[in-house]
This record gives structure tokens, C-alpha cells and sequence, in this order.
């Protein structure tokens, strides 16, 4: 009786080790078919195709969704697609995958200023600029410029744009935001400077134009602002910038 208990025993145990075996190798097959998948949307990401990128991530998150990559994937296409909440969802369940993953931290923040969840966005910012190790910390920190813009926190905004300008000083974002928080303040005269700056190191960029030409007008310089309004024209002459530009046109005259 004994002996053949051992062997039950025995049996038992080389149909355990089989079994986990088994569930070990299907969980790496699982792994690898949803990696698969995920390297498929991220292509169609990369063509700005997500719709289809989509498509391919779910594929990918059925197969396998204790991937932080895949989450803080899904977060920037459910973004793109106009859903800031179901991309929330997906960055945090990245960040809880990957507490350390500071990109879905960032990601975040973006997701909540679609919101207009000013509060919650610079956690998230502050919690990225933390990371020393993070690549890009201009982006984190121009960021906190424009939540604390939206909040009117005009000092706090004018810091953290002019930090990110140490970093990068060519950054466009970051210039613009600090001109813009330069004439909330009634420094028309450093945010024109500011504007001057960027459109001398991005000639094509329409935007800062308009913003150049707000400032000159602010500043009763109207023969530049009409020059920098018809430069908006001139560079995006179907747009809804040249429309601004043409009614402010029209004020000015």
C-alpha cells in the first residue's frame, strides 16, 4: 500500500510540474503573440493611423495586458482619438504595472490639461520633472508653464517656461507659452522679445506670428503688427490663424 501510494504521489507530482510547465510556456506564447501585436500598432502609430492602432492594441491587450508599454500605448491612442478619461484609465494602469514609468506619468498630465484638470496635471508634471533620469524634462516642465498659465498663476507659469527654455532653448512651445504669460502680466514689451526670439529661430511657424503681431498691436506698434499679421497670411493663407489675422487686419485699418 505504501508503495503505491508513493507512486500516486510521484504521478501527482510529474503532472504538477507538467501542468505548470505547460501554463509557463502558454503564458510565454501569449507574451510573445501580444508583443506581436503591440509592435504592430505602435507602426500604425507612428502613421498617425489609430484607428487601426487600436485595433492592433486590443488585439494585443487580450492576449496579454500586464504590459506597461501596451497601457501607456493605448493611453496615447485612446488620446488621439478624443478620449482623454479611457486614456487616464490606461496610464494608470501602466503606472501601476510600472510604478516607475515616468513617459505614462507625462502622458497623464497631458491627458488631464485636455481635461482642464489643471491640479491633477501638475502632480502629474512635478512627479515627472522628479525623475532625473526622464530624457526630455523641457516637455514635463513647459507643461507646468501652461497648467499654472490656465490657473492665472502668472509668476508659477513664467518659472517653469523660462525652466524649460534652459533646458531647450530653441523650444517653441516654451516660448511661445512664456510671451503669452508675458502679456497676461502686462510685459508687452518682454513678450514682444520674447515672440521676436522665436520667429527668428522658427521663420515657417505661423502661430508665433500671430502671437508677434497681438503683441505689437498691444503695444500700439501698428505698422509691425500689420506686417507680422500679413506674414500669418502669407505662410497659412487658408487657416483659421489667417482668418484671426485678417479680422485683426481689419481693426487695425
Amino acid at each position: 500500500m505504501k508503495v503505491k501510494a508513493n507512486n500516486v504521489m510521484r504521478a501527482a507530482s510529474i503532472l504538477l510540474v507538467f501542468f505548470l510547465v505547460s501554463c509557463a510556456a502558454n503564458l510565454e506564447l501569449r507574451k510573445n503573440r501580444g508583443e506581436a501585436f503591440r509592435n504592430l500598432g505602435e507602426g500604425y502609430m507612428g502613421q498617425r493611423d489609430y484607428t487601426t492602432a487600436l485595433r492592433e492594441l486590443l488585439k494585443s491587450e487580450k492576449l496579454y495586458s500586464k504590459d506597461s508599454r501596451l497601457q501607456n500605448d493605448l493611453g496615447i491612442t485612446y488620446m488621439a482619438k478624443g478620449k482623454p478619461d479611457i486614456a487616464i484609465d490606461h496610464f494608470k494602469k501602466a503606472i501601476k504595472i510600472k510604478p516607475d514609468y515616468t513617459p505614462a506619468k507625462n502622458n497623464m498630465g497631458t491627458a488631464y490639461l485636455e481635461k482642464k484638470d489643471w491640479d491633477r496635471a501638475i502632480t502629474c508634471f512635478k512627479e515627472t520633472t522628479e525623475d532625473l533620469t526622464y530624457a526630455t524634462p523641457h516637455y514635463p516642465l513647459s507643461n507646468l508653464g501652461l497648467a499654472y498659465y490656465n490657473k492665472k498663476g502668472y509668476n508659477l507659469a513664467e518659472k517653469y517656461y523660462q525652466d524649460a527654455l534652459k533646458i531647450e532653448p530653441r523650444f517653441a512651445i516654451a516660448l511661445s507659452g512664456l510671451g503669452r504669460t508675458y502679456i497676461a502680466m502686462g510685459k508687452i514689451s518682454d513678450a514682444i522679445a520674447t515672440f521676436e526670439k522665436a520667429v527668428k529661430i522658427f521663420p515657417g511657424f505661423a502661430e508665433l506670428y500671430l502671437d508677434l503681431a497681438d503683441a505689437y498691436r498691444l503695444s500700439r506698434e501698428y505698422k509691425k503688427a500689420l506686417d507680422a499679421y500679413s506674414k500669418v497670411i502669407e505662410l497659412a493663407p487658408d487657416s483659421p490663424l489667417a482668418v484671426d489675422a485678417q479680422k485683426e487686419m481689419a481693426r487695425i485699418r
